[in-house]
């Protein structure tokens, strides 16, 4: 995924290789941005309201201290996601677009919980 001031591409990668490029509004969510641009393999069942895992993603490892730290409820919702990673699982409905994060990149993984 990639930001910008106008508009964020969001580059998504899914376990099979498969590689979306999206751009996503500043102040949207990560998640917003993949459910307006159709992408697969992001649920979110709960509408972006923290309450599933079904928006977890996997940060790119070049991108996990540039992101907002993760909030107690996004880590305790991260304990039902499909095999989470301790540094690099995030919810996407809880990662905001702004200029900081053009760029982005994120993988999708195997399946949603």
């Amino acid at each position: 995924m990639a930001l910008n001031s106008k508009k964020l591409r969001n580059r998504r990668t899914r376990k099979n290789g498969t590689e979306h490029v999206v751009e996503v509004a500043n102040g949207l969510t990560v998640m917003e941005g993949a459910r307006d641009n159709n992408i697969p393999g992001i649920d979110a069942d709960c509408g972006g309201a923290c309450a599933c895992s079904t928006c977890h993603v996997y940060v790119d490892a070049d991108w996990v201290a540039r992101i907002p730290a993760k909030q107690d409820m996004e880590e305790d919702m991260l304990d039902f996601a499909f095999e989470p990673d301790a540094e690099r699982s995030r919810l996407t409905c809880q990662i905001r677009v702004t200029d900081d994060l053009d760029g982005l990149r994120v993988t999708m993984p195997e399946k949603q919980i």
